[in-house]
């Protein structure tokens, strides 16, 4: 039962990350964030892994979910201190972000909620010709604290998700054991006598 109970709340915070993890990675599109976008599509497929190895009994793959959420607790935490401007770091870096492939910046800087968008004209002369220069004002929470915002509910259901993974890690295994051990009494267990051929063999003289 505690093993039921155990892989039913580990399969829900799975399909919790799911959902969560597929809303950033489509915002993540539309803000051309290549590092985050690769991220989260190794996110999904390890996800999908660890809910497979979950109902079908793979604590190989459980344990491998669970390794990985280890590594993206540290990733969330590098995107919370970017957007943040901890140290060194600063969010109007393109070359983390998107690779120096271009100079977008997060979706939510111009879409955020009460966000209002001015092109300014005439651009300045070092802006690019391919690129609007715009002023944004009016914004009722800045983009960077909607970007902290989804990483901390990834490490949320990151740690939560750890911890489910190695209980049922512990569960599955204890069961794999229980069964082998039942399985040995077949194998080592009381034979009944064979039966013996009655033909007896009589030397032939030439």
């Amino acid at each position: 039962m505690g093993c039921c109970s155990g892989r039913c709340t580990l399969a829900f915070i799975c399909g919790m990350q799911l959902i969560s993890i597929l809303e950033r990675q489509i915002f993540d599109f539309l803000g051309y964030q290549w590092a985050p976008i690769l991220t989260n599509f190794v996110h999904i497929i390890t996800v999908i892994l660890g809910l497979f190895g979950t109902v079908q009994f793979r604590p190989r793959y459980v344990t491998g979910y669970a390794v990985w959420l280890v590594l993206w607790v540290t990733w969330n935490i590098f995107i919370i201190c970017f957007y943040l401007e901890v140290g060194d770091l600063s969010k109007d870096s393109d070359l983390i972000m998107t690779f120096n492939m271009s100079m977008h910046r997060s979706w939510w800087m111009e879409n955020g909620p009460g966000c209002r968008v001015t092109p300014v004209t005439p651009p300045p002369s070092w802006a690019p010709e391919d690129h609007r220069y715009i002023s944004i004002a009016g914004c009722l929470l800045e983009y960077q604290y909607v970007e902290v915002a989804h990483s901390s509910l990834q490490i949320l259901l990151a740690l939560v998700g750890f911890i489910y993974a190695c209980y049922v890690v512990k569960l599955i295994s204890e069961e794999e054991d229980s069964f082998d051990f039942i399985g040995g009494f077949d194998s080592y267990g009381y034979q009944g006598p064979q039966k013996t051929s009655h033909l007896q063999l009589q030397p032939m003289y030439m």
